[in-house]
Protein backbone atom coordinates (compact mmCIF):
# COMPACT_ATOMS: atom_id res chain seq x y z
CA UNK A 1 0.00 0.00 0.00
CA UNK A 2 1.06 3.57 -0.64
CA UNK A 3 1.87 6.09 2.05
CA UNK A 4 0.20 8.88 0.07
CA UNK A 5 -2.54 10.52 2.18
CA UNK A 6 -5.12 10.05 -0.53
CA UNK A 7 -4.63 6.27 -0.52
CA UNK A 8 -6.18 6.21 2.95
CA UNK A 9 -3.05 4.66 4.41
CA UNK A 10 -0.69 5.64 7.18
CA UNK A 11 -2.30 8.83 8.44
CA UNK A 12 -1.48 9.45 12.10
CA UNK A 13 -5.17 9.12 12.96
CA UNK A 14 -5.51 5.72 11.37
CA UNK A 15 -4.77 3.79 14.55
CA UNK A 16 -1.97 1.44 15.57
CA UNK A 17 -1.38 -2.20 14.85
CA UNK A 18 0.25 -2.38 18.30
CA UNK A 19 -1.90 -1.14 21.18
CA UNK A 20 1.25 -0.28 23.15
CA UNK A 21 2.48 2.14 20.44
CA UNK A 22 1.60 5.74 21.43
CA UNK A 23 0.48 6.86 18.00
CA UNK A 24 0.55 5.09 14.66
CA UNK A 25 3.01 6.97 12.44
CA UNK A 26 4.23 9.39 15.13
CA UNK A 27 6.09 7.09 17.50
CA UNK A 28 9.92 6.70 17.53
CA UNK A 29 9.97 3.32 15.80
CA UNK A 30 8.34 4.96 12.76
CA UNK A 31 10.40 8.15 12.65
CA UNK A 32 13.88 7.61 14.06
CA UNK A 33 16.97 5.78 12.94
CA UNK A 34 19.85 5.75 15.38
CA UNK A 35 17.94 8.22 17.53
CA UNK A 36 17.64 10.80 14.72
CA UNK A 37 14.86 11.55 12.20
CA UNK A 38 15.45 9.88 8.85
CA UNK A 39 13.03 12.15 6.95
CA UNK A 40 13.56 15.71 5.75
CA UNK A 41 9.90 16.55 6.19
CA UNK A 42 7.17 14.92 8.26
CA UNK A 43 3.94 16.38 6.89
CA UNK A 44 1.24 17.01 9.48
CA UNK A 45 -2.19 18.44 8.82
CA UNK A 46 -2.96 20.08 12.18
CA UNK A 47 -1.09 21.59 15.17
CA UNK A 48 -2.79 19.00 17.38
CA UNK A 49 -0.61 16.37 15.71
CA UNK A 50 2.48 18.47 16.33
CA UNK A 51 1.60 18.64 20.03
CA UNK A 52 1.28 14.86 20.21
CA UNK A 53 4.51 14.46 18.28
CA UNK A 54 6.30 16.64 20.84
CA UNK A 55 5.02 14.38 23.62
CA UNK A 56 5.83 11.01 22.06
CA UNK A 57 8.85 11.71 19.81
CA UNK A 58 10.36 15.14 20.48
CA UNK A 59 13.43 14.29 18.38
CA UNK A 60 11.26 14.39 15.23
CA UNK A 61 9.71 17.82 15.87
CA UNK A 62 12.36 19.75 13.85
CA UNK A 63 11.41 17.76 10.73
CA UNK A 64 7.65 18.40 11.13
CA UNK A 65 5.86 20.53 8.52
CA UNK A 66 2.30 21.78 8.93
CA UNK A 67 0.97 21.61 5.39
CA UNK A 68 -2.72 20.73 5.55
CA UNK A 69 -4.41 17.70 4.01
CA UNK A 70 -4.39 17.37 0.20
CA UNK A 71 -6.80 14.44 0.31
CA UNK A 72 -9.44 16.43 2.19
CA UNK A 73 -8.80 19.52 0.05
CA UNK A 74 -9.53 17.51 -3.09
CA UNK A 75 -12.82 16.34 -1.59
CA UNK A 76 -13.79 19.86 -0.56
CA UNK A 77 -13.10 21.09 -4.09
CA UNK A 78 -15.21 18.27 -5.59
CA UNK A 79 -18.28 18.80 -3.39
CA UNK A 80 -20.22 20.64 -6.12
CA UNK A 81 -20.10 17.46 -8.23
CA UNK A 82 -21.81 15.18 -5.69
CA UNK A 83 -24.77 14.52 -8.01
CA UNK A 84 -22.42 13.45 -10.80
CA UNK A 85 -20.69 10.99 -8.51
CA UNK A 86 -24.07 9.61 -7.45
CA UNK A 87 -25.16 9.16 -11.06
CA UNK A 88 -21.85 7.40 -11.81
CA UNK A 89 -22.84 4.83 -9.19
CA UNK A 90 -26.35 4.51 -10.61
CA UNK A 91 -27.97 6.18 -7.59
CA UNK A 92 -31.37 7.35 -8.73
CA UNK A 93 -33.33 10.32 -7.43
CA UNK A 94 -34.76 9.51 -4.03
CA UNK A 95 -32.42 6.57 -3.45
CA UNK A 96 -30.03 6.50 -0.51
CA UNK A 97 -26.44 5.40 -0.99
CA UNK A 98 -25.05 3.38 1.93
CA UNK A 99 -21.27 3.00 1.82
CA UNK A 100 -19.61 0.26 3.87
CA UNK A 101 -16.05 1.15 4.83
CA UNK A 102 -13.28 -0.88 6.43
CA UNK A 103 -9.72 -0.03 7.41
CA UNK A 104 -6.96 -2.63 7.08
CA UNK A 105 -6.56 -3.40 10.79
CA UNK A 106 -7.52 -6.98 11.78
CA UNK A 107 -9.99 -5.43 14.24
CA UNK A 108 -11.66 -3.49 11.42
CA UNK A 109 -15.07 -3.98 9.86
CA UNK A 110 -13.70 -6.39 7.24
CA UNK A 111 -11.65 -8.20 9.87
CA UNK A 112 -12.95 -9.58 13.11
CA UNK A 113 -14.83 -6.36 13.91
CA UNK A 114 -13.52 -6.49 17.45
CA UNK A 115 -14.15 -10.23 17.78
CA UNK A 116 -17.73 -10.20 16.47
CA UNK A 117 -16.99 -11.08 12.81
CA UNK A 118 -19.90 -8.87 11.81
CA UNK A 119 -19.63 -8.46 8.05
CA UNK A 120 -20.42 -12.00 6.77
CA UNK A 121 -23.84 -11.99 8.39
CA UNK A 122 -24.50 -8.31 7.83
CA UNK A 123 -24.16 -8.18 4.04
CA UNK A 124 -27.01 -10.57 3.13
CA UNK A 125 -29.24 -8.94 5.77
CA UNK A 126 -28.61 -5.48 4.35
CA UNK A 127 -29.62 -6.75 0.90
CA UNK A 128 -32.72 -8.43 2.34
CA UNK A 129 -33.89 -5.65 4.66
CA UNK A 130 -33.08 -2.54 2.60
CA UNK A 131 -35.50 -2.27 -0.36
CA UNK A 132 -33.59 -2.45 -3.64
CA UNK A 133 -35.34 0.54 -5.18
CA UNK A 134 -34.72 2.79 -2.18
CA UNK A 135 -31.11 1.96 -1.31
CA UNK A 136 -27.82 1.36 -3.13
CA UNK A 137 -24.94 -0.42 -1.41
CA UNK A 138 -21.25 0.14 -2.09
CA UNK A 139 -18.08 -0.88 -0.25
CA UNK A 140 -14.79 0.99 0.24
CA UNK A 141 -12.07 -1.39 1.42
CA UNK A 142 -8.60 -0.12 2.30
CA UNK A 143 -5.99 -0.81 -0.42
CA UNK A 144 -4.04 -3.03 1.99
CA UNK A 145 -7.08 -5.33 2.25
CA UNK A 146 -7.19 -5.67 -1.53
CA UNK A 147 -3.49 -6.25 -1.95
CA UNK A 148 -3.02 -8.23 1.24
CA UNK A 149 -5.55 -10.89 0.23
CA UNK A 150 -5.54 -10.28 -3.51
CA UNK A 151 -8.37 -8.86 -5.68
CA UNK A 152 -9.50 -12.32 -6.74
CA UNK A 153 -9.97 -13.45 -3.15
CA UNK A 154 -11.83 -10.26 -2.20
CA UNK A 155 -14.22 -10.65 -5.12
CA UNK A 156 -14.73 -14.32 -4.29
CA UNK A 157 -15.58 -13.50 -0.67
CA UNK A 158 -17.99 -10.77 -1.76
CA UNK A 159 -19.47 -12.55 -4.77
CA UNK A 160 -22.86 -13.10 -3.15
CA UNK A 161 -23.02 -9.50 -2.01
CA UNK A 162 -22.21 -8.29 -5.52
CA UNK A 163 -25.02 -10.44 -6.96
CA UNK A 164 -27.27 -8.77 -4.38
CA UNK A 165 -26.26 -5.38 -5.79
CA UNK A 166 -23.14 -4.36 -3.81
CA UNK A 167 -20.66 -2.27 -5.81
CA UNK A 168 -16.97 -2.55 -4.93
CA UNK A 169 -15.30 0.86 -5.13
CA UNK A 170 -11.81 1.35 -6.57
CA UNK A 171 -9.73 1.62 -3.38
CA UNK A 172 -7.31 4.24 -4.74
CA UNK A 173 -9.06 6.30 -7.41
CA UNK A 174 -12.76 6.41 -6.50
CA UNK A 175 -13.24 6.12 -2.72
CA UNK A 176 -13.35 9.90 -2.15
CA UNK A 177 -16.07 10.27 -4.80
CA UNK A 178 -18.06 7.50 -3.10
CA UNK A 179 -17.79 9.35 0.22
CA UNK A 180 -19.03 12.54 -1.38
CA UNK A 181 -21.95 10.61 -2.90
CA UNK A 182 -22.90 8.75 0.29
CA UNK A 183 -26.00 9.32 2.41
CA UNK A 184 -24.68 7.08 5.18
CA UNK A 185 -21.39 5.35 5.98
CA UNK A 186 -21.31 2.06 7.89
CA UNK A 187 -17.72 2.03 8.99
CA UNK A 188 -15.10 1.52 11.64
CA UNK A 189 -12.24 3.41 13.27
CA UNK A 190 -10.33 4.06 10.04
CA UNK A 191 -9.52 7.43 8.56
CA UNK A 192 -12.23 7.09 5.88
CA UNK A 193 -14.98 7.10 8.53
CA UNK A 194 -13.40 10.21 10.03
CA UNK A 195 -13.27 11.88 6.62
CA UNK A 196 -16.97 11.06 6.16
CA UNK A 197 -17.80 12.71 9.48
CA UNK A 198 -15.67 15.71 8.50
CA UNK A 199 -17.73 16.04 5.31
CA UNK A 200 -20.90 16.04 7.42
CA UNK A 201 -22.04 12.57 6.32
CA UNK A 202 -23.82 10.36 8.87
CA UNK A 203 -21.65 7.52 10.19
CA UNK A 204 -22.67 4.38 12.07
CA UNK A 205 -19.76 2.40 13.53
CA UNK A 206 -19.79 -1.37 13.15
CA UNK A 207 -16.32 -1.80 14.73
CA UNK A 208 -14.80 0.70 17.16
CA UNK A 209 -11.17 -0.45 17.46
CA UNK A 210 -11.23 -0.67 21.24
CA UNK A 211 -7.65 -0.83 22.53
CA UNK A 212 -6.16 -0.06 19.11
CA UNK A 213 -6.34 3.73 18.93
CA UNK A 214 -4.22 6.41 20.55
CA UNK A 215 -6.68 7.65 23.17
CA UNK A 216 -5.53 11.25 22.64
CA UNK A 217 -6.12 11.26 18.88
CA UNK A 218 -9.15 13.11 17.46
CA UNK A 219 -10.21 9.85 15.81
CA UNK A 220 -10.46 8.18 19.22
CA UNK A 221 -12.63 11.04 20.48
CA UNK A 222 -14.86 10.67 17.42
CA UNK A 223 -15.14 6.89 17.95
CA UNK A 224 -16.10 7.35 21.59
CA UNK A 225 -19.14 9.42 20.67
CA UNK A 226 -20.16 8.16 17.21
CA UNK A 227 -23.46 6.23 17.02
CA UNK A 228 -23.14 2.44 16.78
CA UNK A 229 -24.73 -0.07 14.45
CA UNK A 230 -26.33 -2.98 16.30
CA UNK A 231 -25.72 -5.86 13.87
CA UNK A 232 -28.29 -8.06 15.60
CA UNK A 233 -31.20 -5.60 15.53
CA UNK A 234 -33.36 -4.83 12.47
CA UNK A 235 -31.19 -2.86 10.06
CA UNK A 236 -33.65 -0.72 8.10
CA UNK A 237 -34.84 1.30 11.14
CA UNK A 238 -31.21 1.91 12.15
CA UNK A 239 -30.27 3.10 8.66
CA UNK A 240 -33.28 5.40 8.48
CA UNK A 241 -32.60 6.79 11.95
CA UNK A 242 -28.89 7.18 11.23
CA UNK A 243 -29.76 9.45 8.29
CA UNK A 244 -32.73 11.35 9.72
CA UNK A 245 -31.33 11.94 13.23
CA UNK A 246 -27.88 13.03 12.06
CA UNK A 247 -26.62 16.44 13.09
CA UNK A 248 -23.19 17.33 11.63
CA UNK A 249 -20.42 17.80 14.20
CA UNK A 250 -17.93 20.55 13.23
CA UNK A 251 -15.10 19.00 15.29
CA UNK A 252 -13.87 16.39 12.75
CA UNK A 253 -13.58 18.95 9.94
CA UNK A 254 -11.78 21.38 12.23
CA UNK A 255 -9.24 18.72 13.24
CA UNK A 256 -8.66 17.08 9.84
CA UNK A 257 -6.76 20.16 8.71
CA UNK A 258 -5.88 23.54 10.10
CA UNK A 259 -5.32 24.88 6.57
CA UNK A 260 -8.35 23.91 4.45
CA UNK A 261 -7.76 24.57 0.78
CA UNK A 262 -4.07 25.47 1.23
CA UNK A 263 -2.27 22.13 1.14
CA UNK A 264 -1.06 22.50 -2.46
CA UNK A 265 0.44 25.89 -1.68
CA UNK A 266 2.13 24.76 1.54
CA UNK A 267 3.44 21.48 0.15
CA UNK A 268 4.89 23.11 -2.95
CA UNK A 269 6.61 25.73 -0.82
CA UNK A 270 8.19 22.99 1.33
CA UNK A 271 9.27 20.85 -1.64
CA UNK A 272 11.04 23.72 -3.38
CA UNK A 273 12.69 24.75 -0.13
CA UNK A 274 14.07 21.21 0.22
CA UNK A 275 15.51 21.49 -3.28
CA UNK A 276 16.78 25.00 -2.57
CA UNK A 277 14.99 26.26 -5.67
CA UNK A 278 12.63 29.20 -6.20
CA UNK A 279 8.97 28.35 -6.56
CA UNK A 280 7.46 28.69 -10.03
CA UNK A 281 5.04 31.57 -10.60
CA UNK A 282 1.30 31.10 -10.33
CA UNK A 283 -0.92 29.34 -7.80
CA UNK A 284 -0.28 25.78 -6.68
CA UNK A 285 -3.10 23.35 -7.35
CA UNK A 286 -4.17 19.75 -6.80
CA UNK A 287 -5.45 17.38 -9.45
CA UNK A 288 -9.27 17.43 -9.41
CA UNK A 289 -11.07 14.24 -8.48
CA UNK A 290 -11.98 12.46 -11.73
CA UNK A 291 -15.49 11.37 -12.60
CA UNK A 292 -15.50 7.58 -12.06
CA UNK A 293 -16.72 5.20 -14.78
CA UNK A 294 -20.45 4.52 -14.86
CA UNK A 295 -20.98 1.61 -12.47
CA UNK A 296 -24.67 1.24 -11.63
CA UNK A 297 -24.40 -2.27 -10.24
CA UNK A 298 -26.50 -5.22 -11.31
CA UNK A 299 -28.72 -7.37 -9.13
CA UNK A 300 -28.64 -10.91 -10.49
CA UNK A 301 -29.87 -12.59 -7.30
CA UNK A 302 -33.61 -13.32 -7.22
CA UNK A 303 -35.69 -10.37 -6.04
CA UNK A 304 -38.69 -10.94 -3.82
CA UNK A 305 -41.35 -8.44 -4.84
CA UNK A 306 -44.37 -7.25 -2.87
CA UNK A 307 -47.06 -5.22 -4.62
CA UNK A 308 -50.30 -3.47 -3.70
CA UNK A 309 -52.62 -2.29 -6.48
CA UNK A 310 -55.12 0.56 -6.13
CA UNK A 311 -56.45 1.65 -9.50
CA UNK A 312 -53.51 2.85 -11.57
CA UNK A 313 -51.29 3.21 -8.48
CA UNK A 314 -49.07 0.27 -7.62
CA UNK A 315 -46.84 0.10 -4.54
CA UNK A 316 -43.73 -1.98 -5.18
CA UNK A 317 -41.10 -3.20 -2.74
CA UNK A 318 -38.25 -5.38 -4.02
CA UNK A 319 -35.49 -6.94 -1.95
CA UNK A 320 -32.98 -9.75 -2.19
CA UNK A 321 -34.58 -11.59 0.73
CA UNK A 322 -37.79 -11.90 2.73
CA UNK A 323 -37.93 -8.72 4.86
CA UNK A 324 -39.91 -9.06 8.06
CA UNK A 325 -43.31 -7.40 7.93
CA UNK A 326 -43.43 -7.07 4.14
CA UNK A 327 -47.03 -6.85 2.98
CA UNK A 328 -48.81 -7.27 -0.34
CA UNK A 329 -49.03 -9.77 -3.15
CA UNK A 330 -45.77 -11.57 -3.82
CA UNK A 331 -43.94 -12.55 -6.96
CA UNK A 332 -40.37 -13.55 -7.77
CA UNK A 333 -38.32 -11.57 -10.29
CA UNK A 334 -35.10 -13.17 -11.55
CA UNK A 335 -32.38 -11.80 -13.82
CA UNK A 336 -31.51 -14.17 -16.64
CA UNK A 337 -27.85 -14.05 -15.53
CA UNK A 338 -28.65 -15.55 -12.14
CA UNK A 339 -25.92 -17.75 -10.70
CA UNK A 340 -28.45 -20.57 -10.24
CA UNK A 341 -30.36 -21.41 -13.47
CA UNK A 342 -33.00 -23.30 -11.46
CA UNK A 343 -34.18 -19.89 -10.21
CA UNK A 344 -35.53 -19.23 -13.70
CA UNK A 345 -37.82 -22.25 -13.49
CA UNK A 346 -39.74 -20.73 -10.56
CA UNK A 347 -39.56 -17.05 -11.58
CA UNK A 348 -42.79 -15.16 -12.23
CA UNK A 349 -40.86 -12.36 -13.93
CA UNK A 350 -37.58 -12.84 -15.84
CA UNK A 351 -35.50 -9.80 -16.71
CA UNK A 352 -32.58 -9.02 -18.97
CA UNK A 353 -30.75 -5.81 -19.83
CA UNK A 354 -29.04 -4.98 -23.10
CA UNK A 355 -29.15 -2.93 -26.24
CA UNK A 356 -32.30 -3.26 -28.30
CA UNK A 357 -30.19 -4.08 -31.37
CA UNK A 358 -27.97 -6.69 -29.72
CA UNK A 359 -27.73 -9.39 -32.42
CA UNK A 360 -26.87 -12.09 -29.89
CA UNK A 361 -30.28 -11.81 -28.25
CA UNK A 362 -32.29 -11.15 -31.39
CA UNK A 363 -33.85 -7.98 -30.05
CA UNK A 364 -36.50 -7.50 -27.34
CA UNK A 365 -39.31 -9.17 -29.28
CA UNK A 366 -37.40 -12.35 -30.05
CA UNK A 367 -35.87 -12.55 -26.57
CA UNK A 368 -39.16 -12.14 -24.68
CA UNK A 369 -40.83 -14.72 -26.92
CA UNK A 370 -37.95 -17.17 -26.33
CA UNK A 371 -38.00 -16.70 -22.55
CA UNK A 372 -41.73 -17.44 -22.29
CA UNK A 373 -41.21 -20.54 -24.42
CA UNK A 374 -38.22 -21.81 -22.40
CA UNK A 375 -39.71 -21.16 -18.97
CA UNK A 376 -43.36 -22.24 -18.74
CA UNK A 377 -43.76 -20.93 -15.18
CA UNK A 378 -42.77 -17.39 -16.17
CA UNK A 379 -45.65 -14.96 -16.66
CA UNK A 380 -43.75 -11.86 -17.73
CA UNK A 381 -40.52 -11.37 -19.70
CA UNK A 382 -38.75 -8.00 -19.36
CA UNK A 383 -35.99 -6.68 -21.65
CA UNK A 384 -34.48 -3.51 -20.16
CA UNK A 385 -33.25 -1.41 -23.10
CA UNK A 386 -32.01 1.65 -21.20
CA UNK A 387 -31.99 3.47 -17.85
CA UNK A 388 -35.63 4.54 -18.33
CA UNK A 389 -37.15 2.03 -20.79
CA UNK A 390 -37.98 -1.64 -21.12
CA UNK A 391 -39.98 -3.97 -23.36
CA UNK A 392 -42.43 -6.38 -21.70
CA UNK A 393 -44.33 -9.41 -22.97
CA UNK A 394 -46.89 -11.26 -20.85
CA UNK A 395 -47.89 -14.89 -21.21
CA UNK A 396 -51.29 -15.33 -22.80
CA UNK A 397 -51.60 -11.60 -23.57
CA UNK A 398 -51.60 -10.19 -27.08
CA UNK A 399 -48.91 -7.72 -28.00
CA UNK A 400 -45.72 -6.42 -26.53
CA UNK A 401 -45.51 -3.34 -24.32
CA UNK A 402 -43.01 -0.51 -24.18
CA UNK A 403 -42.58 0.99 -20.73
CA UNK A 404 -40.96 4.41 -20.44
CA UNK A 405 -40.62 7.12 -17.84
CA UNK A 406 -40.49 10.87 -18.22
CA UNK A 407 -37.58 11.85 -15.99
CA UNK A 408 -38.65 15.47 -16.20
CA UNK A 409 -41.80 14.48 -14.29
CA UNK A 410 -39.69 13.23 -11.40
CA UNK A 411 -39.77 9.56 -12.35
CA UNK A 412 -36.42 7.87 -11.87
CA UNK A 413 -36.54 4.18 -11.07
CA UNK A 414 -35.29 0.87 -12.40
CA UNK A 415 -37.40 -0.04 -15.46
CA UNK A 416 -37.52 -3.63 -14.18
CA UNK A 417 -39.44 -2.29 -11.17
CA UNK A 418 -41.96 -0.68 -13.57
CA UNK A 419 -42.34 -4.09 -15.16
CA UNK A 420 -43.13 -5.66 -11.79
CA UNK A 421 -45.73 -2.95 -11.24
CA UNK A 422 -47.28 -3.70 -14.65
CA UNK A 423 -47.19 -7.44 -13.91
CA UNK A 424 -49.24 -6.86 -10.75
CA UNK A 425 -51.63 -4.38 -12.41
CA UNK A 426 -52.40 -6.79 -15.26
CA UNK A 427 -52.96 -9.61 -12.77
CA UNK A 428 -55.62 -7.42 -11.11
CA UNK A 429 -57.48 -7.07 -14.40
CA UNK A 430 -55.82 -4.00 -15.87
CA UNK A 431 -55.92 -3.60 -19.64
CA UNK A 432 -53.81 -1.35 -21.83
CA UNK A 433 -55.97 0.77 -24.18
CA UNK A 434 -54.90 1.52 -27.74
CA UNK A 435 -53.70 5.00 -26.78
CA UNK A 436 -51.64 3.62 -23.89
CA UNK A 437 -51.91 4.32 -20.16
CA UNK A 438 -49.91 6.06 -17.46
CA UNK A 439 -49.39 4.06 -14.26
CA UNK A 440 -47.78 5.26 -11.05
CA UNK A 441 -45.35 3.04 -9.20
CA UNK A 442 -44.80 3.94 -5.55
CA UNK A 443 -41.69 3.17 -3.52
CA UNK A 444 -40.50 4.67 -0.25
CA UNK A 445 -38.65 7.28 -2.35
CA UNK A 446 -41.91 8.54 -3.87
CA UNK A 447 -44.16 8.17 -6.90
CA UNK A 448 -42.76 7.17 -10.28
CA UNK A 449 -45.18 7.64 -13.21
CA UNK A 450 -44.46 5.60 -16.31
CA UNK A 451 -46.20 5.13 -19.62
CA UNK A 452 -47.29 1.79 -21.08
CA UNK A 453 -47.77 1.53 -24.85
CA UNK A 454 -48.55 -1.43 -27.09
CA UNK A 455 -45.86 -1.76 -29.76
CA UNK A 456 -46.66 -5.07 -31.45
Amino acid sequence: GSRKPEAGSRKPEAGSRKPEAPTFGLSPEWLLSGGRPFVDGLVLSHPEQLERLARVCAEAVPSAVLAGDPCFDRMLAARPYRDRFRRALGVRRGQRLVVLNSTWNPEGFFGSGGGQDVLPGLLPRLAAELPTDDYRLAAVLHPNIWYGHGPGQIRAWLDRAQRDGLTLIDPVHAWRQALLAADLVLGDFGAVSYYAAALGTPVLLAADGTGVLDTEAPLAEFVRHAPRLDPYAPLLPQVRRGISAHRPDPAPAALVTSEPGRSAELLRRHFYALMDLPEPPGPASLEPLPLPPYSPGKVTAPLHVRTRVEGTDIAVERSAGHPAGAAGDAHLAVHEETRHPDDLDVADVITRDGRADDPRLGGPGAWTDEVLRLHPHCSTAVYVTGPHTCVVRGRGRPGTFLLSSDTGAGADADPAAYASALHAWLAYGGTVPAQGVVLRMHTAAGAHPFRVETIG
